[in-house]
Order: structure tokens, then sequence, then C-alpha cells
């Protein structure tokens, strides 16, 4: 049932961004029907995100946890609750991702696979000394083939990303690595606002 949910080609992510403590996420599919909740606690220093198949919180479906405590470089596991397996990760490219977002993709050893970036350093340069009203676009490629694209709608008081993986023909990357990098974005991108 939970891996049926990580079928869709199309998901649209938003995040409340006025919010006191936390913060919550509901991850929609192409019909608009919920199919992901998570709800952030405050004031964490090491991130650990829970994703659930609805607000009531009962069946988890997917966690990602952060190794280390505030790094700019910062890996994140990605892990399927019902088996305790290692889906993969997603590691910050550090300082690269201060004028310019980008992620790398790795497997369950850890192998780097791909990355997912920021499209345009010219508007990635203006979103951050500028102005933060220009929405975010990135690109996801595995072994040098697309595998996702994540676009910011602009919305002063909801993040909105939408995460489209038509371009993943082959079905290259695994579903749950893509919507915890597009979760990511939304969370620790989202600071950057």
């Amino acid at each position: 049932m939970t891996l049926d949910l990580f079928g869709h080609s199309m998901y649209l992510i938003r995040r409340k961004i006025f919010t006191l403590f936390g913060g919550a996420f509901h991850v929609y599919d192409p019909t608009g029907q919920l199919v992901f909740y998570s709800r952030l606690k405050a004031f964490k220093l090491k991130e650990d995100i829970r994703l659930y198949t609805g607000e009531d919180m009962q069946t988890e479906a997917l966690v990602i946890k952060a190794r280390q405590v505030l790094d700019i470089s910062a890996t994140y596991d990605v892990v399927d609750p019902s088996t305790n397996q290692k889906v993969g990760a997603l590691r910050r490219k550090g300082l690269k991702s201060i004028l310019k977002d980008e992620w790398i993709f790795m497997d369950a050893n850890d192998r780097e696979i791909g990355f997912v970036k920021e499209d345009s350093m010219a508007l990635a340069l203006v979103r951050r000394f500028l102005t933060n009203l220009i929405p975010q676009k990135y690109h996801g490629d595995i072994g040098g083939m697309p595998v996702c694209i994540f676009k910011q709608n602009f919305n002063p008081f909801v993040m909105k990303i939408t995460a489209d993986f038509s371009p993943d023909i082959n079905r290259q990357l695994d579903r749950r690595l893509g919507i915890a990098a597009a979760i990511l974005l939304c969370a620790i991108e989202g600071r950057q606002q």
C-alpha cells in the first residue's frame, strides 16, 4: 500500500512558512489527494523528518534523518520505516550551496549516483542578495540522464514545490529518494527565503 503512494510521476509539496512552532508539510498526488504529511518539531538541532500517510500520523511512510548536527555539508539518510532499510542518502554540497543550491543523490551504500541543483546561477544570486520573490527551479540527474524537476511556486505564505518525475522514463531514481529531496528543499533551502 505505502509503495503505491510513491508511484506517481508528479507531487505537490506545501509548507506553511509562518508557523510559530515547527511547521507542517502536505504532499499531494496529481489528483489533489493527500498522500503524505509531516509535522516538524521546532528548535531541533538535528533534523529528523518523518512522513506519514495521513494527518493522523499513524502510519510512517519515510524517515529523513540528518547524520550530523548543524553541518553546512550535512548528509541525510532516507529510510523506509516498514523494513528499516536505507533507501539512499542526500548530501548538501556545503560551500557550493551558498551561491547556488546543490545536493548529491547517494545510493544505500553512500555512492554518489546523481545530483539535484538549482538551474540558474544568475537567478540564485539575485534571490540571495536582492529579493527572494523569484521562485527557484531545480533539475536532477542520475548518470547524466534527467530524473526530476522541482519548481517552486511563488506564494509569500505557503512554500509550494511541484516535484515532477516524468523525465525519469527508465525509473532510475527511487521516488522515495526523490520525494525526500523535494522535502529537504522545502525544509532546509526554504530557510534561506
